[in-house]
């Protein structure tokens, strides 16, 4: 049988790194916020000066990127996530990025992914698909919660804004538009609470290993 690869997609703080987190703790197995990657390419950007929309530089920074110089406090700021959204942009940025992605998928115990194109262009054939989603009002309030927890100052309207600005970028974009794989479990959490969510989606994934 196959290794065990788990796809979680979904829009910004619909809770799929959450869940991508604690289905990988409890099958044992790496889990890959991917994410993470182009957060951290625009880190690099900014860290350099460079606009966010400089195509060449974030290549370069995507290329140079390593899965251990992650500071991931810092990369799970709201500006960051911002930036990440507009390199995730670039299609050179995200063809920079498929082996590293590919390559951590393909470990021989299997692995947990999460982002925006797991099952649709990193991981097409894994064997388990969900894709997360959940209001834009309430994706805002667990944003604005997680943002306010680490002592960065809030304000709802302008958190609700950002979340349906990225959803219409991540959407629109060109290049691995964030959408639903044809053979993913959707699994909607704006009522769900972290618990309830994560008892649904292990059994989509049980489920689906004893397809």
């Amino acid at each position: 049988m196959s290794p065990l690869v788990i796809a979680i997609d979904g829009p910004a703080a619909s809770g799929k790194g959450t869940l991508a987190r604690r289905l990988a703790a409890h099958f044992n197995l790496p889990h890959l916020d991917t994410g993470l990657l182009y957060r951290a390419t625009a880190c690099a950007l900014l860290d350099e000066g460079l606009p966010l929309e400089d195509a060449a530089a974030a290549v370069h920074a995507a290329r140079g990127l390593a899965l251990s110089d992650f500071d991931e406090a810092r990369l799970r700021s709201r500006d960051m996530g911002e930036g990440a959204s507009i390199v995730a942009a670039v299609p050179e940025v995200r063809a920079a990025l498929i082996d590293l992605q590919r390559g951590f998928a393909a470990r021989e115990e299997g692995a947990v992914l999460d982002g925006r194109d797991i099952g649709t262009v990193i991981c097409p054939a894994a064997r388990v698909k969900i894709f997360v989603t959940a209001s834009a009002e309430t994706r805002a309030q667990r944003r604005a919660l997680e943002l306010a927890k680490r002592g960065e100052k809030t304000v709802y309207a302008d958190i609700l804004a950002d979340v349906k600005r990225r959803d219409e970028r991540d959407s629109g974009r060109g290049a691995a538009p964030l959408k639903v794989a044809d053979d993913a479990v959707v699994l909607d959490t704006t009522d769900l609470d972290i618990d309830a969510a994560f008892r649904e989606a292990l059994a989509i994934v049980e489920r689906r290993r004893s397809a």
